[in-house]
């Protein structure tokens, strides 16, 4: 698996190389169980991921909601103390 990695001129090895290197040293009865469960891997890693991102974006959404509110909060806040203000410098 390293010669084919440092064939394609890289230092990480990856599944290929590794498939490559079995069927080269005559373990070709290993190589179709080991790209099922490479594939069986990948699509839960996949999955996983997609669900992060889900939540992620869910995640983002509700914290700009809460934001929102807050600024509203704060404006509705400001206003009524402009209003206070107001309402002193008329009786002053």
């Amino acid at each position: 698996a390293n010669n084919f990695a440092m064939k394609g001129k890289r230092k990480t090895l990856n599944a290929g190389d590794v498939l490559s290197a079995m069927e080269e040293m005559e373990f070709q009865r290993f190589v179709a169980p080991l790209k099922e469960s490479l594939e069986v891997y990948r699509r839960e890693q996949k999955g996983k991921k997609e669900a992060r991102k889900d939540k992620d974006k869910k995640t983002d959404s509700e914290e700009q909601d809460k934001s929102r509110e807050e600024e509203n909060d704060d404006d509705d806040e400001r206003m009524e103390e402009e209003e206070q203000n107001d309402d002193e410098e008329v009786d002053n």
